[in-house]
């Protein structure tokens, strides 16, 4: 199986099995008093320390969620609650991923006023569009690291810092599924109040996710309950899936940087394999994460040309996992020809992807150009 759709899910590595495994056998429930919670909870609280050290934060700043929906929920809503009684407008980028797009889309519903910074002729962002978007009456900016679709990498450090240094009380928060782990990140760099994050992009479990809250930062709870993860997230911690994140955090640690210029190796091949074939063109030039790569296949639709490359046991996705085939706006945004838009494939690394993947990749889109051609 030729597996290059990471951005979407990457398989659970050893260490995060193995995790799940002993938060199963470790079966009591976190908020119980007798010995089987205490051990529950230490798990959670080693598993927190993995995530809080990963980071560069306290280990009191990291809260547990469903996934990294839940995570970038609990940020807008929170930040809205907190702040947007007062304050109206909030600064974001027409790039975002669905769950902060539309929590964001919801508060211009509720009367915000919602400016969205689109990508430049040249299909970047840069800070200065960002920075020069917030003024008195903003109470939140919110944009990614990495963008799911292309790879684009945002300048995040550099306009969060400048905004929090104008306005600071504005509240920053940071999508950072596609770079956790995989880029160098960093609360201290990144200088975002809220960060979302999540296990199942990095080789841990699904259904479990993280979400950064700068200490002295005071947001109301998005789940409400029984007052879990200090009343940020009520809830009977899962432990398994806690213990599956924490693991897999500390299976990746130590080697982001190694890891990172492996996989920049593989996508140099997969731009040496696209002007090798001629037909197939790489959709993103500017900044980029190496582990997300958007190309287009001239000439052949991406649902015909994805269930092709699937029966030959190679998967890739035609976009967003979220999208669930539905044509993307992003690519457009993009300034990405519309006639590739409709032919586009995301190809995604994990750094177990080999440049053999690639060739495989490459030798059944040759065989498709020259198969379905006609259709």
């Amino acid at each position: 199986m030729i597996y290059l759709d990471n951005a979407a899910t990457t398989k659970p590595c050893d260490a995060a099995i193995q995790g799940v495994l002993k938060g199963l056998e470790v079966f009591g429930n976190p908020s119980s008093l007798h010995r089987c919670g205490v051990d529950a909870e230490l798990l959670v609280t080693d598993a927190r320390h993995a995530v809080a050290e990963s980071l560069g934060c306290a280990d009191e700043e990291i809260f547990f969620t469903s996934g990294a929906t839940e995570s970038s929920n609990t940020a807008v809503f929170g930040a809205y609650k907190s702040q947007g009684k007062r304050k109206h407008r909030v600064v974001t980028t027409t790039i975002e991923h669905p769950a902060t797009a539309r929590p964001i889309d919801e508060l211009e519903r509720l009367g915000c006023e919602v400016v969205r910074i689109s990508p430049d002729d040249s299909g970047n962002i840069s800070a200065e569009s960002l920075i020069n978007a917030v003024n008195e009456d903003t109470f939140l900016v919110s944009a990614m690291l990495v963008n799911n679709e292309t790879g684009a990498i945002l300048p995040i450090s550099k306009a969060f810092s400048a905004i929090h240094r104008r306005f600071p009380k504005v509240i920053t928060h940071c999508d950072c599924v596609q770079g956790y782990m995989k880029l160098p990140v960093k609360v201290k760099t990144l200088s975002a109040d809220l960060i979302s994050l999540s296990a199942h992009k990095i080789h841990g479990p699904k259904g479990i996710g993280g979400l950064y809250v700068r200490k002295g930062l005071h947001i109301p709870a998005l789940m409400l309950g029984g007052g879990q993860e200090k009343n940020m997230r009520s809830g009977t911690e899962s432990v398994p899936l806690i213990c599956g994140f924490g693991a897999a955090v500390r299976a990746l640690s130590g080697d982001i940087e190694a890891r990172l210029e492996r996989v920049r190796g593989l996508e140099r091949h997969l731009a040496e394999k696209c002007a090798e074939n001629g037909g197939v063109t790489l959709n993103y030039a500017g900044e980029k994460s190496p582990y997300v790569n958007s190309i287009s296949v001239n000439g052949l639709k991406s649902e015909v040309l994805l269930h092709y490359l699937e029966k030959k046991d190679i998967y890739v996705s035609s976009g967003s996992a979220c999208s669930k085939g539905k044509k993307s706006g992003v690519l457009a945004e993009f300034r990405i020809p519309v006639q590739n838009m409709d032919t586009t494939l995301r190809i995604s690394f994990s750094a177990e992807s080999t440049e053999s993947d690639i060739d495989a990749l490459f030798a059944g889109i040759e065989l498709a150009q020259e198969e379905l051609a006609h259709i």
